[in-house]
């Protein structure tokens, strides 16, 4: 029988394959850049665009084998703010979610809005939406009932000497994704910026 490869492993090979495509070693060669965002593509030379490719093609088998075998794309982490420290699941960023790691976000959710209420006391909060491209000041009493109504909650923090952000990602039937900002954009999730009194949120 043979040997199924981990979460670990599979980020591991991922990384591994990443810089092999970095360094020229694996390339797309029948990649034109058609596919590439016609934003991007006039940017990125011919070997560039195959570099992506070759790398972008990998992944998909990685998740296509993801899949496959049931291997679970969850990671743990931990976040700090306010000196209060919260462990929670979410998609490890390159892996793919299955229905059972969307259950495990489910049942985290709580747990996080919990956390996001204890250490967001007192800041101003920002409820974005449309891709990034629109935000509205919301109130503290506004920001649980919006929260309840998502299947499930991400959590990410940017933070400076002078500048604190807490981020509160509204999951709503997409697939989960950890690259804050750009994943959580393209996925079209909504999400909520707690920042300090007088500070505009950054996204």
């Amino acid at each position: 029988m043979s040997t199924v490869y981990t979460t670990e492993d599979l980020l591991r090979i991922l990384a591994e394959e990443y810089r092999a495509c970095l360094n020229g070693q694996r390339l797309n060669l029948a990649a034109t850049g058609a596919e590439a965002n016609p934003v991007v593509a006039p940017f990125l030379n011919t070997e560039a665009i195959q570099k992506f490719s070759a790398y972008r093609d990998f992944r998909a088998a990685v998740h296509r084998y993801q899949i496959e075998h049931q291997v679970s794309g969850i990671v743990w982490r931990q976040l700090s703010v306010q000196d209060q420290t919260l462990e929670f699941p979410e998609v490890a960023e390159q892996l793919v979610a299955l229905p059972s790691d969307v259950a495990v976000l489910k049942q985290a959710k709580p747990k996080i809005l919990d956390f996001w209420s204890q250490v967001t006391v007192g800041m101003d909060f920002y409820l974005v939406t449309n891709h990034g491209k629109e935000s509205d000041r919301i109130t503290a009493s506004e920001v649980l009932p919006i929260a309840q109504r998502a299947d499930w909650v991400g959590l990410s923090k940017h933070e400076r000497v002078d500048f604190l952000q807490v981020i509160l990602q509204l999951g709503a039937n997409q697939r989960p994704a950890t690259s804050y900002p750009q994943g959580w954009l393209e996925l079209g999730s909504d999400f909520i910026c707690a920042v300090n009194p007088g500070q505009n949120p950054i996204f």
